[in-house]
């Protein structure tokens, strides 16, 4: 097993340079959850009233800000009022995917400004080592964090073998800023153990399905958090869906839980 995986969140803490990824460790174990919800609706109302709803259970908002119908600048506040009032952190899903200084706009500027209200946001590293660096001349100065995307949850996904590999060392010349992966697994230098520690954040959860018609590939909160030793679980449709969201948040934020408890010999 990882060296890192068997260590509670807070202990890992301690070597994390990047003050986001120090306090999302830290969050989790003071709130006992290791559960992100992603929230992906097209309207303001049902954005905010899902984060109010499901805000004191998870660790981390997930968001698609630019699939909203009816964004207007309240938004962002009203999201960092919510993340305040029930201590979790916001995740603008992203996906940066350009050159350096082309992301550093997207990033600072445009209509949504996302480094001013956004705690951790995401990118592809196919661009290169650019990207990195335009996305952390924003971010950086912002006590703000950066997650790569080393694996992907869909069928057919190009995210693997040697572009993993590359990713994992772009993340490690880059600590200050990178302090995750969105990732199935945990991972390590081909041939070599796990020298590092990273957060990895995994999508494709659920205690219901195996998959959807459009290629995405589910898991257990189990299989990802006690098997695959990753951190975090994304859960969307399996929660928001359901009938009663709340009362769902809180059966997967026990599962999610229980298994890292598992993990690290707590339970």
């Amino acid at each position: 097993m990882s060296p890192y995986a068997k260590q509670t969140y807070s202990a890992r803490a301690g070597g994390f340079s990047n003050p986001t990824g120090v306090q999302l460790l830290r969050l989790m174990d003071e709130k006992k959850t290791n559960l992100s919800i992603a929230a992906d609706v097209t309207s303001k109302v049902e954005l905010l009233k899902m984060a109010d709803q499901l805000g004191p259970y998870i660790c981390v908002f997930k968001t698609h800000i630019d699939i909203l119908s009816d964004y207007d600048e309240t938004v962002p506040g009203a999201l960092q009022a919510l993340a305040e009032k029930h201590h979790f952190l916001i995740f603008e899903d992203r996906k940066f995917a350009d050159i350096g200084s082309t992301v550093k706009s997207q990033y600072a500027s445009g209509i949504y400004k996302i480094a001013s209200w956004s705690h951790i946001t995401n990118a592809h590293p196919i661009p290169g080592e650019g990207i990195i660096q335009g996305l952390k001349e924003v971010g950086l100065p912002l006590k703000r964090g950066l997650l790569l995307l080393a694996e992907m949850s869909s069928k057919g996904t190009l995210a693997k073998g040697e572009y993993s590999q590359e990713t994992l060392r772009m993340a490690k010349r880059n600590k200050d800023f990178v302090f995750g992966f969105i990732g199935q697994r945990r991972l390590a230098e081909e041939g070599a153990e796990e020298d590092e520690d990273f957060l990895y954040l995994t999508p494709g959860v659920s205690m219901a399905q195996p998959g959807d018609s459009l290629g995405q590939q589910y898991r257990s909160p189990e299989q990802v958090i006690l098997e695959s030793k990753c951190d975090v679980i994304i859960v969307g449709r399996g929660i928001y869906g359901a009938a009663d969201p709340v009362a769902k948040a809180i059966e997967y934020r026990a599962a999610g839980w229980n298994a890292y408890l598992k993990r690290t010999q707590q339970a």
